[in-house]
């Protein structure tokens, strides 16, 4: 049975320094995080809800998602969001090689290459799984990788969409690096909550801004 914290304890941040877990600040900023796009169904759907409430977002993004939607993945650069690697084929590292993985890792990198001049050091494990050695040979390679504050699990069917907005809405302070799924698993819940919750973040004082 797979299990995972709505909010990541402090155990774990410790434990896993080397790791991106939050941004602290003074300001109430938060980050909100989209994994798994772009795919027309549902990344579009956010960048207009993004826009409309003029704030900015990052998204991991799947390279063979990219080389299939290239042009949503140009929408996301060209409306001031971030990009981050999200491996080419959303593989779990803990049951992968270290050079199959990596290997993956670059193929999602040549794809956002491919598209976007100012080139993005971000990475996110598909699953929050890695091995320490595959994550040594990213960080070499000069990447953040940036994992969670604030899980929303609006991919999961068995979470409702009310449970889906507590998650976020109880657990998020100023800092914390929220994740949500531009992906089909998620699309029901996310089109059903996304709106409030934004509007419920920023009627409680934060505002929003990308990783970098």
């Amino acid at each position: 049975m797979e299990f995972f914290w709505t909010k990541t304890p402090k155990t774990v941040k410790k434990l896993l320094r080397n790791f991106i877990w939050e941004v602290p600040n003074s300001n109430n900023t938060i980050y909100l995080t989209f994994d798994d796009g772009p795919i027309p169904e549902v990344t579009e759907w956010i960048l207009d809800i993004l826009k409309k409430e003029k704030i900015k977002a990052t998204f991991f993004c799947i390279g063979d998602n990219i080389q299939k939607h290239p042009t949503i993945y140009q929408r996301i650069l060209n409306e001031g969001h971030k990009t981050g690697n999200h491996t080419f084929n959303h593989l779990n590292g803990w049951t992968t090689k270290t050079c199959n993985y990596i290997e993956n890792f670059k193929l999602c990198e040549t794809e956002h290459l491919k598209l976007n001049t100012e080139h993005s050091l971000l990475f996110r494990p598909p699953y929050g799984k890695m091995t320490l050695k595959q994550s040594k040979k990213i960080k070499k390679l000069g990447y953040k990788i940036v994992m969670w504050d604030v899980l929303s699990y609006d991919f999961k069917p068995t979470i409702t969409a009310e449970k889906c907005k507590e998650n976020v809405l109880k657990n998020t302070t100023a800092g914390s690096i929220i994740v949500f799924h531009d992906s089909l698993k998620a699309e029901k819940t996310l089109k059903k909550v996304l709106p409030e919750i934004i509007q419920e973040l920023k009627n409680k004082g934060f505002q929003f801004d990308v990783l970098s």
